[in-house]
């Protein structure tokens, strides 16, 4: 490696931040990632990382960024036993206005174990010869001015401290970033910022699939209605790779789902606005650990776009800047999606040009529109997820996209848009042309399903 390439320092090393690595190594520079926990050497738990234990998906948009990143990544994956899933088309799902058909495919998705995601990324990242990485150490603070920082100070687990200069500092340290702390510490105003929490509570147990359910069996959602007179309970059974399920409960404020394993069934079956989950449960899948739970789902975003002034040099990616409710499944294509503009911009500008930095800010705020306005379009009409209550733009908006929903029960081409959407392949804006207003305004041309499409071959492999 040449001694005169531009450096960069990468605050963070789980898939944000590995993904930001390789944008910019790609883009010619020589990067540093900085990770607390030390990571694992294959698919395997970590601390860091407690979310991993329930449901993920990498949604189509996010895996094409993926791929656009790492060339071959989505082969490791497959190869290690994850499906591609085409959407609709192997997905049961219940939503607020009734059961969705399986329609031709559109979009698809890849489900699998978060730690077999990070560990198949991490290896492809990590054979890169300009990729530096530093485990149990922790990013204390910016070095630099309100105008430029220049580097990051870094205590590493024996409590020494040292700065770590860099061309570009890039925070990819999730919901616990620090950045707002440490802009303000520069000199620079507060960052605006929304947070709408749901309140949703989830709770997530991986089960061995009964043997014939092992291979080819679809997902299944049983989705909440926050504006319905429930609390939003709901659940996911995911089928992953190794002829597994997770499984992912989740309830509101008030009515969390078990985090015991005896109860974890029943509500399944019992709670949910339809038992199928709970039935396939008790076809013979084969409960593996104990039950996982967590509280973090609220969805906060930074607006670092829109600061008044903005310091060169560094950046901010991820949940750090907009961190979502996992129930969308949005979080990991997000990253990708905005790894893939920071290599972009990086490759059209050069790294050290000045205005680097704000531009890819800018970028990266563009980005994580899509899935913020799907969540919280949703989430706002949660009781106490927000202090004023829903807008009069969440409301209009959530009228319209509930009409939408409402018409993909019955109606192939809109359930392809809004799936298409969904899986970040399309902009909102499809949404709204004038041929699928109409069609919203017309509403289904099938009449509702009065139960699960579950084909019979699939009914009688999971024992139901």
């Amino acid at each position: 490696m040449s001694d005169h390439r531009p450096t960069a320092v990468v605050l963070g090393g789980s898939l944000a931040g590995l993904l930001a690595a390789r944008a910019l190594s790609a883009g010619g520079a020589r990067v540093t990632v900085v990770e607390r926990d030390a990571l694992p050497a294959g698919p395997e738990p970590r601390k860091g990382l407690p979310q991993a234990r329930h449901v993920h998906q990498l949604w189509s948009g996010g895996a094409r960024a993926l791929e656009e990143l790492l060339p071959g990544a989505i082969g490791r994956l497959r190869a290690a036993g994850v499906s591609r899933v085409p959407m609709t088309t192997d997905m049961v799902a219940l939503s607020p206005y009734g059961w969705y058909r399986r329609w031709s495919e559109s979009a698809f998705m890849l489900p699998a174990s978060r730690d077999l995601t990070d560990w198949v990324v991490r290896q492809l990242v990590l054979a890169d010869g300009r990729i530096e990485l530093v485990e149990r150490a922790e990013a204390t603070g910016l070095t630099g001015t309100e105008r430029a920082v220049t580097g990051v100070r870094v205590r590493a687990d024996d409590h020494t401290v040292r700065t770590l200069p860099a061309g570009l500092v890039v925070d990819a340290t999730g919901r616990g970033s620090r950045a707002v702390r440490w802009l303000t510490g520069l000199g620079l105003p507060a960052v605006e910022r929304r947070e709408v929490d749901s309140g949703l509570v989830y709770a997530s147990r991986l089960f061995r699939a009964p043997e014939q359910a092992r291979h080819g069996f679809p997902i299944v959602s049983v989705e909440p209605d926050p504006r319905g007179a429930g609390t939003g309970r709901g659940g996911v059974l995911m089928p992953v790779e190794d002829g597994k399920w997770i499984v992912t409960l989740f309830g509101g404020r008030g009515d969390e789902p078990p985090s015991t394993g005896a109860e974890f069934a029943r509500y399944a079956r019992e709670e949910l606005r339809h038992p199928l989950i709970g039935e396939l449960l008790g076809g013979g899948a084969e409960p593996l650990g104990e039950v996982a739970v967590t509280r973090t789902t609220a969805n906060r975003r930074h607006y670092f776009e829109r600061m008044p002034a903005w310091p060169e040099n560094f950046v901010v990616v991820g949940d750090a800047v907009c961190a979502l409710n996992p129930l969308y499944g949005h979080g990991m294509a997000v990253a990708a999606r905005s790894a893939r503009v920071l290599g972009e911009v990086v490759r059209r500008q050069g790294l050290g040009r000045p205005g680097l930095a704000r531009d890819v800010q800018k970028e990266v705020g563009r980005t994580v529109r899509a899935a913020w306005d799907l969540a919280v379009g949703a989430d706002v009409f949660y009781p106490g997820a927000t202090e004023k209550g829903p807008t009069l733009r969440d409301r209009v908006m959530a009228a319209y996209v509930g009409r939408l929903l409402y018409t993909a029960t019955g109606n192939g081409r809109v359930a392809r848009r809004v799936t298409d959407v969904t899986a970040l392949e399309r902009g909102a804006e499809t949404l709204l042309s004038p041929s699928v207003a109409l069609a919203a305004a017309v509403g289904p041309l099938k009449r509702p399903l009065a139960a699960p499409p579950l084909t019979a071959r699939e009914r009688r492999a999971a024992g139901v």
